[in-house]
C-alpha cells in the first residue's frame, strides 16, 4: 500500500514539472523570451503614441537596456465582464536572461502599465529560448 501512495504522488507531482530546458547549441546562450501584449483602450480614449513612447522610454528601457522589439498590432480579448473588447495594441518582445532580476523587472512593467494606463491586464507569454549574437 506505501509503495501504491508513493507512486500515486510522484506520478501526480509528475504532471507539476517544469518542462527541461531548451538545449542550446554552439555559441548560443540560455535564456526567457516574453512577449507582453498591451492593449490601448482605456476607460476615457486610448493610450496615444506618444504615452506608449514615454512608457518605453521611463519604464521599459531601464530595465532592458541590452534591447526589445515592439510592434503594434490589433486584437481582441474577453474583459472581466464578458464582453469582447476590441483594440489597437502594442506587442513588447524581450529576450533577457533567465533569472529573478529579470522576473522582477517584466513583473514591474505589467504593473506599472495596468496602473497608469487603467488597464484590466496585460497579456504576458513566456517561454524559453536560446539567443547569440
Amino acid at each position: 500500500m506505501r509503495r501504491f501512495v508513493l507512486l500515486a504522488a510522484c506520478t501526480a507531482l509528475a504532471g507539476c514539472a517544469s518542462a527541461p530546458p531548451v538545449p542550446c547549441r554552439a555559441g548560443e546562450q540560455p535564456a526567457a523570451s516574453d512577449l507582453l501584449y498591451f492593449g490601448t483602450a482605456r476607460p476615457r480614449g486610448v493610450v496615444s503614441a506618444q504615452e506608449w513612447q514615454q512608457f518605453l522610454e521611463r519604464s521599459v528601457t531601464p530595465r532592458f537596456p541590452q534591447g526589445l522589439s515592439v510592434w503594434p498590432a490589433a486584437g481582441q480579448w474577453r474583459g472581466a465582464d464578458g464582453q469582447v473588447v476590441r483594440e489597437g495594441s502594442h506587442v513588447l518582445n524581450l529576450v533577457h536572461p533567465d533569472d529573478e532580476a529579470s522576473e522582477k523587472a517584466v513583473q514591474e512593467i505589467v504593473s506599472a502599465y495596468k496602473a497608469q494606463f487603467e488597464q484590466e491586464a496585460v497579456l504576458r507569454v513566456r517561454s524559453r529560448a536560446c539567443s547569440s549574437l
